[in-house]
């Protein structure tokens, strides 16, 4: 095979797949990333999706406070339960 045929099949394939990445969602993103744009989000589902996420991680950055107060409850129920138990094991005051 001579150079010449060797360059053009390199070409060809290669400007292919260069304008198959280009025409992906990585390639938008890299060129939007080289110009300095910030890409916009031109799917509805896909901003859906985005918003219920940050929604979820809000909550769950909520959930060591939610725990540390189900923590309280549960020692508070404790010493009522105990205090209840107590008071029924002491002889009655005369």
């Amino acid at each position: 095979m001579d150079i010449v045929g060797l360059t053009a099949v390199i070409l060809l394939f290669g400007g292919l797949t260069l304008f198959l990445i280009s025409m992906s969602p990585i390639g938008k993103a890299l060129a939007a990333r080289i110009t300095g744009k910030k890409v916009l989000l031109e799917d509805e589902e896909i901003a859906a999706l985005v918003k219920d996420l940050r929604q979820e991680l809000d909550e769950m950055q909520h959930l060591p406070e939610q725990m540390s107060e189900l923590g309280e409850r549960v020692d508070f129920l404790e010493r009522m339960v105990a205090k209840q138990r107590e008071a029924e094991r002491l002889p009655p005051v005369r």
